[in-house]
């Protein structure tokens, strides 16, 4: 038993939003809404002075039909291009291609967003037909592409056409004037990859990728699709915007499940919580007023029957009120919150658990009847509610849903764990042990044990390849996804040197890999690391269509806060709060986030036999710290505290200083 020690603090005033430090260097948000291209990746044929297009926003000639050159923006960026067309010929014209990979670069097509082709061809160009006007040029708001990295100019002509001053105007967070401003950071610097600084760009490509995914209300992917050549970007998403969605590029809608990982992420970096609770009262606003049901993806998709995307929109409602505090919106949605648990639990059959038919899905294989990733998804929707029905005041529901909850961890254990292979089974019939349902399970605390908990953390390393985990319920496939929950399972359980070993291979690679666009994250890729994501299985073995840039792999965003830096809220807002470092083989860590209470910073240092902590948290605010060693003796800003073990609880106010001499 741990001893404990309550210190006091006093008020001083918090920061608004993160402070400024070495760490601003590798966060890749654009500095203004409007970017230029920063290097010329390819010319072909006769183009004359490509580089000054870079160099001074100066002028380029492409003199001939045929004749094109690649621009490279640098990083992903998304919105409309802008230049100026130098007293073109009434008969000169051009065509627009698009691509977030360099794979994809083409004079003939973009890399598809509209719809996945096995000749990777669907979107095409988009074509500037003549006459040109002389002077300023934007790209109609329709052809809209939401990420890409590189933009090619072909020239359709064989009379020269002259541009300059080629640019484009960002279009995401376009409720944000300075993309860079951000509530969160962190910094750490990595002793073991072949990048020091790998830790601190993960975090940032993480968040960057969210804020690409925040977008206008009417700049969603028309359904139905275009027909090809084409696309457009002009449907309704949503009740209101701005509001979040799963990719820059595609989907471009709302996905409950991609915001399990998005939100939290958003939460950490950015706090830019509006378009999270735009998506969510979009999703009950679609509510099947009858059963209850709700939508598995918001408009124009509005695709149905998916109990587990059901259920990730209740948790995401959880998400946002331990997040926000925002009671009022709660109490609006509170009634379809409702239906929509009891929709759940009235497939609760008599074996206890429930049997799921609403099949669609993250892309898995299998899924129905007494799934258990349907189970624990179920069992955190329970947990959840007791949690918002608490803070709604509504006793009976706490009672009500705290019971099921019990039952099911009890009836879920006893149906899936294989104690042959310490892992939780697919489902009732199978051997199958799945990534997403045993990671699940130790981060939803279904695991009786921790025993239990770190012998799942060994089954899931099982399935890893150089690159990553290789999901048994997707063969073929590294899901960055479920892969971000999986990261989390080994941090929960203890394991943080095999969760550093999960961010070295997997996002080390998404990171790296000259296939991808190097500053936002991938949606997933095959077992070998190639493009072919989902291609067996909806994607029409098309690389181009995988997404560069999809929230549901950020997960190390949060990870990296919530486990390496320790520092958690526990209530809404972050009236109390938690800080449990997890060294994972790091000297030192630094970071911290914003809640509308004020500023949160953790800042530790381990030097072997001293451990030093500071913790920054807002007044009227209260704490546990949970020292990484449990024993030693501590000093409190300079006082000494004994020997205390390593739980610590704090009153906040202002920074305080832990000093651990072991």
């Amino acid at each position: 038993m741990f001893g404990t020690l309550i210190f006091v603090l006093f008020t001083i005033s918090t920061w608004a939003s993160a402070p400024s430090g070495p760490w601003d260097a590798f966060n890749y948000a654009p500095k203004s809404t409007v970017v230029w291209p920063t290097a010329v990746y390819h010319v072909e044929g006769a183009v004359d002075g490509a580089n000054s297009l870079v160099e001074n926003r100066g002028a380029a000639t492409l003199a001939g039909s045929g004749a094109w050159l690649a621009l490279d923006f640098g990083v992903e960026v998304g919105g409309l291009i802008s230049m100026n067309f130098l007293n073109p010929s009434s008969t000169v014209s051009i065509a627009l291609s698009f691509t977030e990979s360099p794979l994809f670069i083409s004079p003939l097509t973009s890399d598809d967003s509209s719809y996945p082709a096995s000749n990777m061809s669907y979107d095409g160009v988009l074509n500037v037909p003549s006459p040109l006007p002389s002077g300023f040029w934007t790209q109609p708001s329709f052809a809209l592409r939401g990420g890409f990295r590189y933009l090619t100019i072909v020239s359709n002509s064989n009379e020269p056409l002259t541009i300059s001053n080629v640019s484009c105007a960002i279009l995401f967070m376009p409720h944000v004037d300075n993309l860079g401003n951000y509530a969160g950071y962190f910094y750490a610097e990595d002793p073991v990859f072949h990048d020091a600084d790998f830790l601190t760009k993960l975090w940032y490509s993480g968040a960057y990728t969210v804020q690409t995914n925040t977008v206008p209300l009417d700049t969603g992917r028309e359904v139905p699709f275009v027909t090809s050549p084409g696309w457009e970007n002009n449907a309704t998403l949503g009740v209101a915007g701005p509001i979040i969605v799963d990719g820059a590029k595609r989907d471009r809608a709302v996905w409950p499940g991609d915001m399990g990982i998005a939100v939290p992420t958003q939460f950490v970096s950015t706090n830019d919580l509006l378009p999270t609770k735009n998506a969510l009262s979009t999703m009950f606003a679609a509510i099947d007023p009858i059963t209850g049901a709700l939508p598995e993806s918001g408009p124009p998709l509005s695709q149905t029957g998916s109990d587990t995307y059901h259920a990730w929109t209740l948790i995401g409602t959880h998400n946002y009120y331990l997040y926000s505090g925002d009671m009022m919106w709660l109490q609006t949605v509170w009634t379809n919150y409702t239906k929509a648990v009891q929709f759940l639990e009235n497939k609760v059959d008599s074996s206890g658990l429930m049997n799921v038919t609403g099949l669609r899905d993250w892309a898995r294989l299998g899924g129905g009847g007494h799934n258990s990733e349907g189970n624990a998804l179920l069992y955190k929707v329970l947990t959840n509610s007791v949690d918002l029905a608490t803070y709604m005041n509504a006793s009976d529901l706490v009672s009500a849903w705290a019971r099921n909850a019990s039952s099911l961890k009890q009836v879920f254990n006893q149906a899936f764990w294989d104690p042959n292979q310490e892992m939780y089974r697919d489902n009732t019939s199978t051997t199958l042990c799945p990534q997403d349902a045993n990671s699940m399970s130790v981060i939803f605390n279904l695991t009786t044990s921790p025993g239990q908990a770190d012998a799942i953390s060994a089954g899931l390393q099982r399935n890893w390849n150089d690159l990553g985990p290789v999901a048994p319920e997707l063969p073929d496939t590294i899901s960055p996804f479920i892969s971000g929950l999986e990261l989390q399972a080994h941090f929960q359980s203890g394991n943080d040197d095999r969760a550093m070993d999960l961010l070295h291979r997997e996002w080390g690679y998404m990171l790296y890999t000259n296939l991808s666009v190097q500053s936002t994250l991938l949606e997933g890729f095959t077992a070998n690391g190639s493009l072919y994501y989902r291609g067996y299985r909806g994607y029409n073995y098309d690389a181009s269509y995988t997404s560069h840039s999809h929230g549901w792999s950020s997960g190390p965003t949060s990870a990296l806060t919530y486990y390496v830096l320790g520092l958690t809220v526990t209530s809404p807002q972050g009236k109390t709060w938690s800080v449990a470092p997890h060294l994972s083989g790091l000297n030192a860590a630094e970071g911290g986030f914003t809640t509308p209470l004020g500023w949160y910073g953790v800042k530790w240092r381990d030097e072997g036999n001293v451990f030093m902590l500071d913790v920054n948290v807002p007044t009227g605010t209260s704490g546990v710290v949970r020292l990484p060693y449990a024993e030693g003796k501590v000093e409190i800003n300079g006082f000494s505290a004994g020997s205390i073990g390593d739980v610590i609880n704090l009153n906040g106010g202002h920074k305080t200083t832990i000093t651990l001499y072991r």
